[in-house]
């Protein structure tokens, strides 16, 4: 009942292939059929039908029927909590009702993201969405409760250990690149263990998607919109939210897209603040990495599973980081060029700290919000420009003892404020740089300042003409002895 065009494995059960001429009105060449190594689905003109296959893997059980419509019942609830606009109902394939599949509403494949990445057409802005899309849905995901062993460091660690007892079955030539692998990987854990069971206690770890790679994530009326998680296995679902977003930072660097990977980072770590939980990115996304190349040799893609092997040595290896700060008076284009330094960061290791966005989730508030304070009050009083400074080097410590490059986005109008940071480079033995904005007074520079103020709308900064005017009489210029750390834009 198969069909050649279709490319299957081996032929349809016959009551998958009644159901598939059934949908079509008597012809089955009418339903498109897509077969994965765990899943058919029938694509009808407007509906899509995934239908598990009947079969048990190490990490999967499809074998009986009441598994199989379990955990039908999982992804339709799973896939509900970000996709309810996709997700239809169960529908039974057979007259026994014994077999079932999920249905859902089509979309273009076209729009699916990893398609999007391929031509060329993926954005910042669509990345910055999605850097929202899941902070929000991370904020509402269940919580893993303390006395679980999900999000345990046993149970984290046996999760990777387990990959490689497989990866060195299915690549028995890469020996040599796993053993080096499992070695870097037992030190890291070594190193995080402990950071790691202090999140499982903190509700970092949270029901999550569990495979947020661009493919299973699409744009639906403009809107990033995640589908298909993983329904058949709780420890790859009941993740830290660093897990979940390591996974399409990987995606993004095997597209070779780094500027995006870096990017959707670092538009995630401004959302959720989560600088502790950074440390342990690079630990997941050679996990990450692994998956995929372990998912890549079951499918026989030696060429794939070996350009996955060749990232995760390439993550075990970052370029030394630096620390760079910005100079400037608002509306100088500071947080454009920090962006620029972000885009073009190779390696994806940069991260970027806003003051404007850091200053407010000290005092509470989230990016966007108004904090209804004058200058000289409120958030912006001397003390509170203190805090923030303060502040944001701890955290930009942190990172740079991380091995991450940082970019401190902020005026740096005073002399000892530009010190702090330098002294914080040498501490900690990494090449320091100013980028200089322009910081002119002249008539012609205030004007273009003014206008961009003004125009500024949906921007963290609450920068005012007033504030400007402060800044003017404020600012202590860059002197002889800071010029060779200069980067002037």
């Amino acid at each position: 009942m198969s069909h050649p065009a279709d490319n299957l494995s081996s032929p349809l059960p016959t009551w998958l292939a009644d159901f598939r001429q059934q949908l079509g009105g008597g012809d089955a060449s009418q339903i498109k059929i897509i077969e994965t190594h765990i899943s058919w689905v029938l694509l009808a003109e407007c509906y899509a039908y995934k239908i598990k296959k009947p079969i048990k893997l190490p990490f999967l059980d499809y074998s009986t029927a009441a598994r199989r419509h379990f955990c039908c019942a999982e992804e339709l609830r799973l896939n509900r909590r970000f996709a309810p606009e996709l997700y239809i109902d169960l529908v039974p394939t057979n007259t026994a009702a014994d077999e079932w599949a999920v249905r859902m509403h089509r979309f273009d494949e076209a729009t699916r993201l990893d398609h999007v990445c391929t031509r060329g057409e993926l954005t910042t802005t669509q990345l910055s969405n999605l850097a929202q899309v899941i902070v929000n849905f991370h904020g509402r995901a269940t919580v893993a409760t303390p006395d679980t062993a999900f999000g345990k460091p046993a149970q984290i660690l046996a999760t990777t250990q387990d990959n490689f007892v497989e990866l060195q079955q299915l690549l028995p030539a890469a020996r040599a690149h796993l053993e080096n692998l499992q070695r870097w990987t037992s030190d890291e854990f070594s190193r995080r263990s402990q950071l790691m069971a202090a999140r499982q206690k903190t509700g970092h770890i949270r029901e999550c998607h569990g495979d947020l790679h661009l493919g299973n994530l699409v744009l639906i009326e403009g809107k990033v919109t995640p589908f298909d998680c993983i329904e058949f296995n709780e420890n790859f679902r009941w993740i830290d939210i660093v897990s979940e977003i390591a996974f399409t930072y990987v995606d993004l660097l095997d597209h070779q897209r780094p500027d995006l990977a870096g990017w959707l980072l670092n538009e995630w770590l401004s959302r959720s603040g989560d600088f502790q939980g950074v440390s342990l990115l690079p630990f997941y996304a050679v996990y990450r990495a692994l998956v995929r190349a372990k998912v890549a040799a079951l499918r026989n893609d030696s060429v794939e599973a070996a350009g996955y092997l060749t990232m995760a040595k390439q993550l075990i290896a970052p370029p030394e980081p630096s620390l760079s700060i910005t100079f400037g008076l608002s509306g100088s284009g500071k947080t454009t060029i920090s962006s620029a330094i972000i885009l073009a960061d190779n390696s994806a290791r940069t991260l970027r700290l806003r003051s404007d966005i850091e200053r407010k989730r000290l005092f509470g508030l989230t990016a966007n919000a108004t904090s209804h304070s004058d200058i000289d009050s409120g958030i912006y009083t001397a003390e509170a420009s203190s805090r923030t400074y303060a502040h944001l080097a701890k955290i930009s410590a942190q990172l740079l003892a991380n091995g991450w490059s940082v970019i401190v986005d902020a005026a740096f109008l005073k002399r000892q404020q530009r010190d702090i940071f330098h002294q914080l480079a040498d501490d900690s033995h990494v090449p320091f740089k100013i980028n200089a904005c322009s910081a002119s007074a002249d008539d012609a520079m205030v004007a273009a300042l003014q206008q961009r103020i003004t125009q500024r709308y949906g921007d963290a900064s609450e920068a005012t003409l007033a504030i400007l005017e402060r800044q003017l009489t404020q600012i202590e210029p860059l002197d002889q002895n800071e010029m060779p750390f200069v980067i002037s834009r």
